[in-house]
């Protein structure tokens, strides 16, 4: 027993022994490496969604074309520089934000930057409210128009860019997917069970809106003083939202008269619309731009002659020769709808070329930014006179026509 007690006690004794020596083990941080359950992952998912077959596009070709090479080529108005909309379908707000800082320069001297994401939260407020009150009837979603805009001023008031960017800590690009979805979602599940509650279903919806996009400031600090959101646009912007007017033209309604725009994003149904004939609506639009005034334009971009790589849009001999653009082709382009109200965009300068006048456009939109001056698009009269729809201007460049109009 003596024996087989002295036998066990050495070997525990060798075994702490051999332990106590043993090299301790350190950990790391590593990142995974693809192994084969990545390549089951690609098999399965090549599989459940093949690539889809690509489609060429039908687009001019501008070999030989005379085009602008630069934006130094016009001569154009004081603006900010262009700044990119991300993935959301605001451009109506940073076009006409662009455009009234334009305004206030041209009228105070003051060079400002206001935030677009400001006007665009209470602008989702705005349509929720409308959603609800309507049970269901109106339109939600990203787009608006111009006119949007000074109707958020006059009820909100506005704020300095830094003041509110919009954009979570970290965040460098705009992305409405999300908040749109949920915000749709949620309105779908208020219409199923006949929830009607306005002031719940609003708070629901500033509570998806405060997640996306953070809480907008009840005042500001300009230059040391607060402000309001509306002192803030009445007292140090002095920007009079009813100085301004909204020009169409298009056959469907009587000209000289104020019409309806009738276009999903005019989802409030604003009638305020000046409708005049097509010859002046250009005249008014190379009037205003030849004056220094500066406009918010809105139409369609989504044509052969519209490219994003040249920065040009030009309307192809083999769509309508320029001298065919009347009223009549506009008209059934929109009533067609191969013209839509796609795009708002800010026009702030001009040139003229081989007898044609061309427009330079600061544009908000992703395809802007592709390559030369990021942020800008050449547009030729021949495009603007049948694909551009309405455009916002101050009323001075419209004084000759007020007396026109009949209600």
């Amino acid at each position: 027993m003596k024996s087989y007690l002295y036998i066990l006690t050495v070997l525990i004794f060798i075994s702490a022994s051999f332990i106590t020596a043993q090299e301790k083990n350190k950990g790391v941080f590593t990142e995974p490496k693809p192994g084969y359950y990545f390549e089951v992952r690609k098999m399965i998912d090549e599989f459940n969604n093949p690539p889809k077959e690509k489609r060429e596009m039908f687009k001019l070709d501008f070999t030989g074309i005379d085009i602008p090479k630069s934006k130094e080529e016009f001569k154009y108005f004081w603006h900010n520089d262009p700044v990119n909309q991300g993935q959301t379908g605001t451009c109506w707000s940073f076009s006409a934000t662009s455009f009234f800082e334009s305004e206030i320069y041209r009228l105070t001297g003051k060079k400002v930057s206001i935030s677009p994401m400001f006007t665009a939260y209470w602008e989702y407020v705005e349509k929720v409210t409308e959603y609800v009150r309507t049970r269901g009837k109106s339109y939600v979603g990203e787009g608006s128009e111009a006119n949007a805009v000074t109707r958020i001023y006059k009820k909100y008031g506005a704020v300095p860019r830094e003041a509110y960017t919009g954009l979570l800590p970290g965040q460098k690009a705009y992305d409405h997917s999300k908040l749109i979805k949920e915000i749709n979602g949620y309105l779908k599940n208020v219409k199923e069970t006949n929830a009607w509650d306005e002031n719940e279903v609003v708070n629901v919806v500033k509570s998806i809106l405060n997640y996306y996009m953070t809480v907008p400031p009840t005042e500001v600090v300009v230059e040391g003083k607060k402000y309001t959101p509306k002192e803030y646009l009445t007292n140090y912007l002095k920007l009079n939202p009813d100085d301004y007017v909204d020009i169409v033209s298009y056959m469907q309604q009587p000209y000289w008269k104020q019409v309806e725009y009738e276009v999903p994003d005019n989802w409030w149904h604003s009638k305020d619309y000046y409708n005049v004939p097509l010859d002046d609506f250009m005249k008014i639009i190379k009037n205003a731009i030849k004056n220094g005034y500066t406009m918010a334009i809105g139409g369609d971009v989504s044509e052969a002659g519209y490219d994003s790589w040249t920065k040009v849009a030009v309307v192809p001999t083999f769509d309508i020769p320029s001298e065919y653009i009347d009223e009549n082709a506009r008209q059934f382009r929109f009533s067609n709808e191969t013209t839509t109200d796609d795009h708002g965009i800010h026009l702030v300068g001009y040139e003229e070329k081989d007898g044609v006048t061309w427009f330079l456009i600061k544009d908000s939109g992703s395809g802007s930014f592709n390559t030369g001056d990021k942020g800008y698009y050449f547009y030729r009269e021949d495009y603007v006179k049948l694909k551009i729809m309405d455009f916002m201007v101050h009323k001075d460049m419209f004084k000759d026509y007020f007396s026109k109009f009949t209600k």
